[in-house]
């Protein structure tokens, strides 16, 4: 008999690449990395998703399109021991309560491992979300390389080593080590790098150790956005840095398209292009009836058209509920007011809306730019001061509610003259529409079949293509 090639034989039994994804568990962390997973397996790798059993939940729409579909992600619960979730109970806004579920988190890494060690074939590599630093561990343990998920903007991201490289987390000022001009004031630093909160001290430290072992980094940005961050970023680290966004055009765009029926699309529907100002803080940021009544008189004080979204825990008063019905009879034909969730993507890539009034995450950052729509910024913590810089003073998209460093209490005088400059004419206001349509594109052409994430994506791919045996 022949001998056989060992090579031949490796591509004749060795399954496809698989990839253990560990994303934190939050919204606005989790839905990235479930459009990554949703990017990998369209590519013919395998990927494990774990999360909880509360979070498996709302990941079943996910599950039930991978199997129509007969696409190799499955998601895996990891209960906490004991089998109680043990989450720490208590109002998202708060600090020290989601600094426990971050730390309570470190209990997965038990379960994380025995799922690996059970698997026939050991995993190609774990990615992780850098809130997750417990998982440094399970990947030296079970010796399979990790990659780290960086929710934040690659900017944020090397502003932050930077910072910390040269030990100015407390400073404010100048950031060093940029390739463009950066400058915070003292209290804006603390709040972007989480000084502000010494209790989150050790933790965050865990989380720079985690970024800096780790074997390399995915980030949802694109070259055509931040490919000198990308770039400056990858030589800080010493590390691979694979740009592969937008996440969410390869998946979630589709479900974009999908809402066409809904109340807020047929009110779009009957309003003029590029009028409307879309405003929603996210699903964290909360609040004050004084800033909401604020928020709700500029709108009104603007004369634009605008769609809003309040959260319900922010109405919960009966005085707060009965202004906003005031509110919304005062201004029926301005405004549509939306209790609760919104179809984000379905409003931004909608004809009419023209501006975006965010609290600067990075995935509506994102999300905004890639469908062509300049913002206005009002950032409330984190790395969202960052994501400002980067989209008012880099990226030249953005308006400020409040300038840069002024500490004023903001009212609805800001909110009013922030809409009116984003939404009107002057050359200005068009320089900054014509730099966004621009970005759509270089976002739309990043992901089609050969551009910089389609390629970047190829690249990691090949760079875990076997997985190791069990043994």
């Amino acid at each position: 008999m022949a001998p056989v090639d060992v090579e031949t034989e490796k591509s004749i039994t060795l399954p496809p690449p698989h990839f253990v994804l560990v994303p934190l568990m939050g919204q606005g962390h989790t839905t990235p990395m479930a459009d990554l997973a949703c990017l990998i397996v369209g590519r013919g790798a395998r990927v494990s998703l774990v999360t909880t059993p509360v979070n498996a939940a709302r990941l079943r729409g996910l599950a039930a399109m991978a199997r129509s579909a007969l696409l190799p992600l499955e998601i895996v619960e990891l209960p906490f021991p004991p089998a109680d979730d043990g989450l720490p109970r208590g109002s998202n806004d708060n600090s020290d309560n989601v600094l426990q579920l971050f730390l309570s988190l470190y209990r997965l890494a038990g379960p994380l491992e025995a799922y690996v060690r059970s698997l026939p074939w050991r995993p190609s590599c774990i990615i992780s979300d850098s809130c997750n630093p417990w998982t440094v561990g399970v990947a030296r343990s079970v010796g399979i390389p990790r990659l780290t998920f960086t929710g934040p903007s690659c900017f944020y991201s090397l502003c932050d080593f930077n910072v910390a490289k040269h030990g100015l987390l407390h400073n404010g000022g100048v950031v060093p080590g940029m390739p463009v001009q950066v400058e915070l004031s003292k209290d804006t630093w603390a709040a972007a790098f989480l000084t502000c909160m010494p209790a989150w001290g050790k933790f965050v430290e865990e989380v720079r150790e985690g970024i800096r072992m780790a074997d390399g980094a995915v980030v949802n940005t694109f070259l055509g956005l931040e490919e000198q961050f990308v770039a400056c970023y990858e030589a800080a680290l010493g590390k691979p840095v694979w740009a592969l966004g937008p996440f969410f055009l390869n998946s979630r765009d589709e479900e974009a398209r999908a809402v066409d029926q809904s109340a807020v699309i047929a009110w779009l529907d009957m309003m003029d292009q590029s009028t409307v100002v879309y405003v929603c803080f996210g699903s964290l940021a909360q609040m004050l009836p004084k800033q909401l009544y604020e928020v709700g008189y500029g709108l009104e004080d603007s004369g634009k058209p605008f769609l809003w979204v309040v959260k319900e825990s922010e109405i919960v008063l009966p005085e707060a509920q009965e202004w906003l019905q005031a509110l919304e009879a005062r201004t029926a034909g301005q405004g549509l007011i939306v209790r609760g969730w919104a179809p984000q993507l379905a409003i931004l890539s909608h004809r009419a809306v023209g501006g975006f009034m965010t609290h600067c995450g990075w995935n509506s950052l994102l999300e905004s730019v890639a469908h062509g729509v300049p913002v206005i910024t009002w950032p409330h913590f984190g790395d969202q001061f960052l994501n400002e810089w980067l989209a008012v003073h880099v990226l030249g998209v953005g308006v400020p509610v409040m300038p840069f460093g002024n500490d004023k209490a903001m009212v609805r005088g800001h909110i009013a003259r922030a809409v009116s400059e984003l939404m009107g004419g002057g050359a200005v206001a068009e320089e900054r529409r014509i730099k966004c349509k621009e970005y759509k594109e270089r976002a739309h052409g990043a992901i089609a079949k050969g551009g910089s994430s389609h390629e970047n994506l190829t690249l990691l791919l090949h760079s875990f293509m076997w997985s190791g045996s069990k043994e």
